[in-house]
């Protein structure tokens, strides 16, 4: 186990998805025994003078295309615009590995020990590259040093439930475009969570656990459904496993419990 765990808080802003930081460290520290602090934006704590550049390099380009990156003048400069002022920031897909590597670069070189996690709660989407099936898939988290945990990635990286895909075609057979967001959420049975969903902060809990837990064990996700250390791939899966009883397997609650 880390003898300590930091939490950084995603930005505040006006639009900015619910998450209180203190609430899942709270949380936390009646699970872990380790000292949980909580800090304010990573991006501000821990700011390079190349990252807004590094963050270019990271940029996915094509969905369909592994290589990464555009480092020209302007892209570096949006980078530079969403660094200071992140509600600027949308729609751009990183390379989740690159961009773990980057914030690893930028923690203090007395902070990058074992012995001292850091979890970050990021408002940028990120993925990985399937070599299985040649595209890039969204991730809710990657597990390491620093941890990083993605607010958007929460909405967008598990799948909604059939009948959402369903619904979207059929409004887009009807009109000939995109149905809106909202138009959606409010047409489609199922479970799954939406942007600016109350239940945000809960269901964040389990995946910064997760990063605690491949810390002190070096065990990863955890193949229970039911379990809140799971990796779900589907929006279901996921309000399963972090909303609903029990909290988790037989194995892990003796831990956690």
């Amino acid at each position: 186990m880390p003898d300590t765990v930091t939490l950084y808080e995603p930005p505040d802003y006006d639009g900015a998805p619910p998450v209180d930081a203190s609430a899942i460290a709270d949380w936390l520290r009646d699970r872990v025994d380790a000292t949980v602090a909580v800090r304010g934006r990573f991006l501000d704590e821990h700011r390079t003078e190349d990252l807004a550049e590094r963050f270019a390099a990271a940029r996915v380009l094509d969905p369909n295309e592994r290589d990464t990156g555009n480092t020209m003048l302007g892209v570096v400069r949006y980078e530079e615009r969403a660094l200071d002022d992140p509600a600027r920031e949308g729609g751009v897909l990183y390379d989740g590995v690159a961009v773990q590597r980057a914030l690893n670069a930028a923690l203090p070189s007395d902070e990058r020990g074992l012995d001292h996690l850091h979890v970050a709660l990021l408002d940028r989407a990120f993925g990985t590259w399937g070599d299985h099936d040649g595209r890039w898939h969204k991730r809710v988290s990657a597990l390491g040093q620093p941890a990083l945990v993605s607010v958007p990635g929460l909405y967008e990286a598990p799948a909604k439930p059939e009948s959402y895909y369903r619904e979207q075609q059929r409004h887009a057979l009807l009109s000939g475009d995109a149905p809106p967001r909202e138009v959606l959420e409010n047409r489609v049975d199922g479970e799954f969570l939406v942007e600016d969903d109350p239940r945000t902060t809960e269901a964040l809990k389990g995946y910064v656990l997760s990063a605690v837990h491949l810390a002190a064990t070096g065990e990863g996700f955890c193949d229970d459904p039911d379990c809140r250390l799971s990796n779900p791939h589907r929006q279901p899966g996921v309000v399963r496993a972090q909303l609903r009883e029990p909290a988790f397997c037989e194995a892990h609650a003796d831990r956690y419990g």
